[in-house]
């Protein structure tokens, strides 16, 4: 067990450094330019190549790559073009918030999707099976940006029972969970960011259960004389491994996929930040965010697979 966790940290330090390179280069692919928003449109020669030194733009990509990376290794992100601060101020303050709403949704989602899946699955081809599935496609189609307009229609509009934008009252920036008017803040961004998750965890469950439960063992499991409850013990177990990788990159798109979300909910979060940074061009701010939440995936997706081979012996084996 040690030698395969060490052998997957290992993996991960070329796939964060491939991640490194695309989260740096990707920004430099958008059209326009960054200092647009710092200079004025008759700025003169020598002003726009003294602010590019000053940024670093002056020099060739590759060595502003070696400077950025050599930066972010010891906690540097660089400061904001638009707005002067340090990017790790600004980001690690956003990342707390997304960490709050990506917690709600994924306690909804996931607890909700594995339940249904796994009753579902247990009534495979049923009537129950047939309106679980239902709901589960109709969860995967419905995009959550729709569908958090239309919650803002009609709970905060036409209701007027739960807020439309921010995560306190009165434009607060703090969060207090044990508040009833800070917590119905959260309701309608985590209802909505749970959607798509609960409609691919249900189907994936539904569709692992069916099918250990059709295999040999289960029914060597019945014919010993074991109840239900310990049968569905021994499903859950075998089950688990395919379910936690679903839910492993379900968790990095609630971290990572929120942006529309939460812009439209003004939620201040990285997806709300990365709004801000592309419609100001902030290249600083793009790039720390963007690889602080491909980080957080890959660390996800390690996680994920030391939880399958914690219960999946076949794994360690492999």
């Amino acid at each position: 067990m040690t030698a395969y966790i060490l052998r997957r940290l290992l993996y991960a330090i070329p796939i964060a450094l491939g991640v490194s390179i695309v989260c740096f280069a990707l920004v430099y692919i958008a059209p326009g330019d960054p200092l647009n928003t710092l200079l004025p449109e008759d700025a003169s020669a020598e002003t726009i190549a003294m602010v590019k030194k000053a940024y670093g733009f002056d020099k060739p990509i590759p060595v502003q790559y070696l400077i950025w990376l050599g930066k972010v290794l010891t906690g540097d992100l660089g400061n904001s073009i638009a707005t002067g601060r340090a990017v790790t101020d600004d980001l690690f303050k956003a990342l707390g918030n997304t960490v709050l709403l990506a917690a709600g949704a994924v306690i909804v989602a996931f607890t909700l999707a594995f339940i249904m899946g796994l009753v579902a699955g247990y009534h495979a081809g049923g009537p129950v099976d047939r309106g679980v599935t239902g709901l589960a496609v109709i969860g995967v189609s419905i995009p959550n940006y729709w569908l958090g307009i239309v919650l803002v229609i009609i709970f905060a509009v036409e209701l007027n029972v739960l807020p439309a934008t921010g995560m306190g009252p009165r434009g607060s920036d703090t969060f207090n969970f044990w508040e009833w008017n800070h917590f119905r803040h959260l309701l309608m961004p985590m209802v909505t960011l749970s959607m798509i998750p609960i409609g691919i965890i249900t189907r994936t469950t539904r569709a692992a259960v069916a099918e250990i439960l059709n295999q040999d063992f289960v029914e060597t499991l019945r014919a010993k004389g074991l109840g239900e409850g310990e049968i569905l013990f021994h499903v859950i177990k075998n089950c688990l491994p395919q379910v936690l990788a679903v839910m492993g990159l379900q968790f990095g798109y609630l971290m990572g996929g929120s942006i529309l979300v939460e812009t439209i909910f003004t939620w201040p979060g990285t997806g709300f930040l990365l709004n801000k940074a592309i419609l100001t061009r902030d290249l600083p701010v793009l790039q720390g965010t963007i690889l602080v939440l491909a980080m957080i995936f890959v660390a996800t997706n390690l996680v994920i697979d030391l939880l399958q081979t914690m219960v999946d012996p076949r794994l360690k084996r492999g």
